[in-house]
């Protein structure tokens, strides 16, 4: 043929396509123009449908089949079959070669080659694969005499693709020193039946049912498509406590065979639920995303946490193999099979000795009738100063992450249980009070007016003032919580003794020289903004500024917001990392460091390190100053005067030297108490670590949070006392 008609005849061939809709296309019009019988002709045809199906155009495809295979098999049939597929396959692209054409006047077969492109599967070829092409005198042309082999030869005798998963074991998280914190030890019960051989299938059916907790409905329709194959069907898990119960009677009415199951299971589960999260059964939105990866549609995946961050890596990819299955079940040809990719294990920075030390202490402080009665919750965390890694991370009050694993440890009763008194809890305890609560900070938060106060040239080593117990602009009179006054102050003198009027002062005239000063030390110093911490969930906060603070207050921007900004007050809201972040930059020199949680990932003799220090904003802050606002956080701790001084008077750590701040927001409510914080770093002279405890509803910081970050780090220095 010549390549201007070749070309006609491929442009009619575009034009069928286009007019093609979802339905069956409209057969072309009888004609009596004579039919076409070069191969040249022939091939064109060839071509253009296996074009077609490489674009994924099935109505084109459709459109070049006979007449007769459109009258014997609708369209949506057709496209079915391609659709199940082309899933089947997890089909990306198709590459096709054409090498022969042979036969006789009016039936010949085109012989070619298939490359599937998957992406489960690889790559493979098909080869030696026959298209056969007949005259149709209702198309006056060569048309395919299609069926279904022309998918894959076997399927034309009634051979169905059969695509099976090989799912690889979910990886473990280990703490830092490798206790294993997550794994796959507990144990259920697979269920196991041979669909060719079941005594009493109507009973097996009920009885599955029954202990499964589906449909009789489900299960039958699972066994149906296995029907006349004598295969083994995966009928689903239960509990070790139902298998002895029901076991007996499932193998008699069933013929089952039963297999032990690996399932998740938090050794400790209330440790650290809000930093592991848990597993679970994916949303119907994820799972599009998971067939294509392989998983199945029950696939176990990470749900919250770190579970869910590194899913990936601890999940592996899925194997799995395609085959071509005879109507009676016999396995007639594998197309291809790929292996799992091995999950990665992960260790994280986290101390597990130590956490469970804070909770102990926590869970022993709220057992105190007044704590409890006051206070909901509690957020604690410890930060390496140099590199980011956390050692501690715990919320109170926990959980035991394993009530939300579909296979619970301690069974589905217990974990229903659990689930009803977790909603019904007012304490909320799955939120994440280190990472997600958003609180006023109190006087934490005058490490931070201090910078702002100096290195903004504003103050210097020099200033004084005079706090004589209360602070007064106009009408405008706000008081010291010492009621005599505490002198005349330096700034490195107003941290130790944390007096108040002296940032009242601060915030007015940071105010008066310009309204966004304060607000803009607040962005830079990392407030207002995620910490990075990636792996777990995190709330930005609110620092007010001119600009936003109407939203809040109901009232435009006034010195009056500077200066409740200057003592942790008013709209503000910070997350406790967020402040420990900032108290570790001053440690170690002005440096925000991204918080790292996970240390290592790889199998137990191959690990690849992933926390590394991640400087997120060098703060340029002055060496001087640092030094001016270091020496009273000391203080704080060591110095007669220090709001905290009495809390470590006979504690050990003044060997090692502790430097911090305590902090008493106040809140919102007559009946309420404020909230508790300390803010520490230790040791004094070469800094390590870095301690937030923040006890909401407690009262004074020296007088709740103070302590409990004194037995803590007790703990971390000299071990259990």
């Amino acid at each position: 043929m010549r390549p201007l008609a070749r070309l006609c005849l491929i442009l009619c061939l575009a034009l069928a396509s286009c007019r093609a809709s979802s339905e069956a296309p409209a057969s072309p019009p009888p004609t009596d123009r004579p039919a076409a019988t070069d191969l040249e002709a022939a091939s064109a045809v060839a071509s253009a449908f296996l074009d077609a199906w490489a674009r994924g155009a099935l109505d084109a495809m459709y459109a070049l089949i006979t007449f007769r295979n459109r009258e014997l098999t609708p369209f949506d049939t057709f496209q079915a079959r391609y659709q199940d597929a082309h899933e089947k396959l997890s089909l990306e692209r198709l590459d096709y070669s054409l090498h022969s054409l042979t036969g006789d006047g009016q039936v010949l077969t085109a012989q070619y080659a298939l490359t599937f492109n998957t992406r489960n599967l690889g790559v493979f070829s098909d080869d030696k694969r026959l298209l056969r092409l007949i005259i149709d005198p209702t198309a006056a042309g060569w048309r395919v005499a299609w069926s279904p082999a022309d998918i894959f030869a076997e399927m034309g005798a009634g051979a169905f693709l059969l695509y099976e998963t090989k799912m690889p074991s979910r990886a473990n998280i280990y703490d830092r020193g490798g206790s294993a914190l997550a794994d796959q030890n507990g144990r259920m019960v697979r269920i196991l039946v041979d669909n060719g051989r079941i005594p009493e299938r109507e009973a097996c059916y009920r009885l599955l049912a029954a202990s499964l907790g589906r449909t009789r409905q489900a299960l039958a329709d699972l066994f149906e498509v296995y029907s006349g194959a004598d295969w083994i069907v995966d009928a689903g898990i239960i509990e070790p406590a139902a298998y002895i119960e029901s076991g007996d009677r499932i193998q008699a009415v069933c013929g089952a065979e039963f297999r032990q199951q690996p399932t998740r299971r938090y050794a400790q589960g209330a440790l650290m639920p809000h930093v592991l999260g848990h597993v679970g059964y994916p949303d119907a939105e994820q799972i599009p995303a998971l067939q294509s990866q392989g998983f199945r549609a029950d696939a176990i995946i990470g749900k919250a946490g770190i579970e869910a961050s590194m899913n990936s890596t601890l999940a592996g990819k899925p194997g799995g193999r395609l085959s071509l299955i005879s109507a009676s079940g016999e396995r007639l040809r594998l197309l291809s099979e790929v292996r799992p990719r091995i999950p990665e294990s992960i260790w994280l920075t986290i101390d597990a000795e130590l956490q469970a030390a804070i909770v102990d202490l926590l869970a022993r402080a709220y057992a105190e009738e007044e704590l409890a009665e006051h206070s909901k919750g509690a957020a604690v965390a410890i930060m390496q100063v140099h590199n980011g890694e956390m050692l501690a991370l715990a919320s109170y009050p926990g959980y035991d992450g394993n009530i939300f694993t579909p296979f619970p440890a301690g069974g589905r009763e217990a974990a229903r249980t659990g689930l009803e008194a977790l909603a019904a809890d007012e304490r909320l305890p799955q939120l994440n009070r280190v990472t997600q609560g958003l609180y006023p900070t109190g006087s934490v938060m005058k490490g931070l007016s201090a910078i702002a106060a100096m290195d903004s040239g504003l103050y210097d080593e020099s200033t004084r003032y005079n706090c004589v117990g209360s602070w007064r602009r106009g009408g405008d009179v706000r008081y010291d919580w010492l009621y005599s006054g505490h002198g005349i102050m330096s700034t490195q003198t107003s941290l130790t003794n944390s007096c108040n009027p002296f940032y009242y002062e601060v915030g007015y005239r940071l105010n008066a020289l310009d309204p966004w000063l304060l607000p803009s030390y607040a962005f830079k110093l990392g407030f207002a903004q995620p910490t990075g911490i990636k792996v777990i969930a995190e709330a930005a906060g609110i620092i007010p500024t001119p600009a936003n603070v109407e939203l809040f207050s109901g009232l435009p921007w006034s010195y009056s917001h500077a200066v409740n900004l200057a003592i942790g007050q008013g709209e503000l809201q910070v997350t406790p990392l967020q402040m420990l972040r900032l108290y570790a930059a001053i440690a170690n020199g002005g440096y925000l460091l991204r918080p790292q949680l996970v240390r290592e990932r790889g199998l137990l003799n191959q690990r690849s390190q992933l926390a590394e220090r991640d400087v997120m904003q060098d703060t340029g802050l002055q060496r001087q100053h640092l030094d001016i606002i270091r020496r009273g956080l000391c203080d704080v701790v060591s110095g007669a005067n220090g709001t905290a001084s009495h809390v470590f008077y006979q504690s050990p750590l003044r060997e090692i030297g502790v430097c911090g701040k305590t902090g008493t927001a106040q809140v919102p409510g007559d009946d309420k108490q404020p909230h508790s914080w300390f803010i520490a770093y230790a040791p004094a002279k070469e800094p390590q670590i870095a301690i937030v405890v923040m006890v909401e509803n407690a009262g004074e910081g020296s007088s709740v949070a103070a302590p409990l970050a004194r037995d803590i780090l007790e703990f971390y220095y000299f071990g259990a006392r």
